[in-house]
């Protein structure tokens, strides 16, 4: 259970001022996407990592890194990380389901993280590092809620504990500063700290 509320930041009126443009294929980061695509919000750690684990993969026209899941608007990083704003450092995976399917995006969620440790991936600790899934549509809330189930299961019969992986649907997300996004790209050399469990996630 998270704690947050009176003590969290204020945060903000204004949204973070990005370029808008994704450094590794020059797509745009905001919405409106083009006709046909869709979008998800992923919270598997630290963002680094975890985007460019998704701009990698085909059918994934752009991702950008944020906050979601908390209670301040247009927080900062440094307020993010205090544990206060309630947010998760979070991926949006805009794709293109006639090339990659929701289901497939979330093998490669479940697979490259460990969605038992709570708040925390390995060493990286706090409330910002959790599993969440923020879903767009009741269809991905359903699928994405079923597969949490099979890969519980999964998990449990190779000797891991429970999931606590949070699916919810978005409400807002804020987008993180200049620096994080595609930070991996402009820092090839950067932290990256994506391990997952081993388990392979059954695809339904």
């Amino acid at each position: 259970m998270l704690h947050f509320g009176k003590n969290a930041p204020e945060g903000r009126d204004t949204a973070m001022v990005i370029s808008a443009v994704h450094a590794v294929n020059g797509q745009s980061m905001l919405p409106p996407w083009p006709p046909g695509l869709q979008d998800v919000v992923f919270g598997l750690g630290c963002f680094w990592g975890a985007e460019r684990l998704f701009w990698q993969l085909p059918g994934v026209v752009v991702t950008s890194v944020g906050y979601a899941g908390g209670i301040t608007p247009n927080p900062t990083y440094d307020e993010t990380c205090s544990g206060k704003t309630g947010h998760a450092e979070v991926v949006r995976v805009v794709f293109d389901p006639a090339i990659i399917d929701f289901e497939t995006l979330l093998g490669h969620f479940w697979e490259a993280h460990d969605p038992t440790q709570g708040n925390r991936q390995g060493n990286d600790i706090g409330s910002q590092y959790r599993s969440m899934i923020l879903t767009c549509d009741a269809h991905q809330q359903r699928v994405a809620e079923r597969s949490r189930e099979s890969y519980s299961q999964a998990l449990a019969r190779a000797g891991k504990g429970p999931v606590t992986t949070e699916i919810i649907a978005l409400d807002d997300y804020y987008y993180a500063e200049e620096y994080h996004q595609q930070y991996l790209h402009k820092n090839p050399g950067g932290y990256c700290g994506l391990q997952g469990t081993g388990v392979s996630c059954p695809l339904s």
